[in-house]
């Protein structure tokens, strides 16, 4: 087995709770929302250096030739990009990543990462990874348990059993997004961390999971994978076969499943920016508690998002508002409902 790392960069997803700046044709991933990189290239940064190989992607055809683009801008060159022909959720994607590795390293170890998540300690990440390294390297599943930071209700949990190794825990079930209630109560506990939705895996050991616990996925992916066009870096899966794979979450295949599931704590700095009031949280907020990119003027205004892409925001007596300008759109909403900016989209007329 090699010492080094594979990091497989999920590529998916629409980020419909960012329009009108994430759209179909580049979504939040590709966009910097929180500094001068966009999501994608922060992420493949993580581990450009050493203990790494170069990132596995995978993607939706539309966005192949952005994410050569941008890992390119950033002098990242990845070992391959995985397109796959349509969208079957996390587990299939974790599949065809584990099958390209398995056939350069036989027991190589990946690193899943979501290309649209923000990590600002990600030295902690790296020291996490560290952590898990030897417990994974034996055949557990790990995922990472992120310090929670309140009684959220849009994420799901895990709950720590005893301790494996030092700072890595045997996970003994996972909650899918409760109640308010009851995630004060599991924060009250101490025993439980937020899923987010980050994984140390054998490639090997999930590929044997998978055939365990969702073998219909295997099988289809596995065929699809098998007859795979290949050139320029690229991975084309066979469009016929993998239009059968299920679509499903890798927490739903294997790891709310299998036996061997660990669960590593870690407190860096996470967020999956998942709404304008998520991208306010990152500032940096002016006295007023302001966060403001493009041109505005602003009076009387405060806890507001304004991010303009050209013409000039005027503010006047205004609070906890988000206000986002782009060439085709403008959003103006109140920050406690910016999770409802789907709802908008989809209401947009085709096209």
């Amino acid at each position: 087995m090699s010492s080094l790392i594979w990091p497989v960069i999920l590529s998916g997803g629409a980020g419909t709770r960012l329009w009108p700046l994430s759209l179909p044709a580049r979504p939040k991933q590709f966009l910097a929302l929180t500094g001068e990189r966009s999501m994608l290239q922060e992420t493949a940064a993580r581990t450009a250096g050493p203990g790494f190989h170069p990132p596995i992607l995978v993607c939706g055809a539309p966005h192949a030739g952005l994410i050569t683009i941008q890992l390119d801008e950033i002098g990242v060159t990845p070992a391959a990009i995985i397109v796959e022909p349509v969208a079957r959720n996390t587990a299939p994607a974790i599949a065809l990543a584990a099958l390209d590795i398995v056939t350069r390293d036989p027991n190589g170890i990946m690193l899943v990462m979501p290309s649209d998540h923000v990590i600002d300690q990600p030295t902690e990440l790296l020291a996490a990874v560290a952590r898990a390294a030897a417990t994974v390297a034996d055949g557990w599943l790990a995922t990472f348990g992120i310090a929670p930071t309140g009684p959220e209700t849009g994420y799901g949990y895990i709950e720590l059993g005893e301790a494996l190794v030092a700072g890595v825990h045997h996970a003994l079930r996972f909650v899918e997004k409760p109640a308010l209630a009851d995630a004060k109560a599991m924060l009250a506990t101490g025993r439980f961390a937020w899923n987010g939705g980050l994984f140390l895996l054998r490639a090997d050991a999930f590929l044997e999971a998978l055939a365990d616990h969702a073998p219909n996925v295997l099988v289809a992916t596995r065929a699809a994978f098998a007859a795979a066009m290949r050139g320029g870096g690229m991975i084309h899966p066979e469009a016929a076969s993998f239009a059968t794979v299920p679509s499903i979450s890798v927490d739903y295949a294997v790891m709310e499943k299998a036996a061997r599931v660990a669960v590593v704590p870690v407190d860096m700095g996470w967020s999956d920016i998942g709404s304008w009031h998520a991208v306010r949280g990152h500032g940096p907020a002016d006295a007023e508690g302001n966060v403001v990119r493009g041109p505005a003027v602003l009076i009387d205004t405060r806890d507001t998002l304004i991010r303009s892409d050209g013409p000039l925001v005027a503010t006047l007596g205004v609070e906890g508002l988000v206000i986002v300008v782009t060439a085709g759109a403008v959003l103006v909403a109140n920050a406690s409902r910016s999770q409802e900016v789907k709802d908008i989209v989809a209401r947009l007329p085709a096209g």
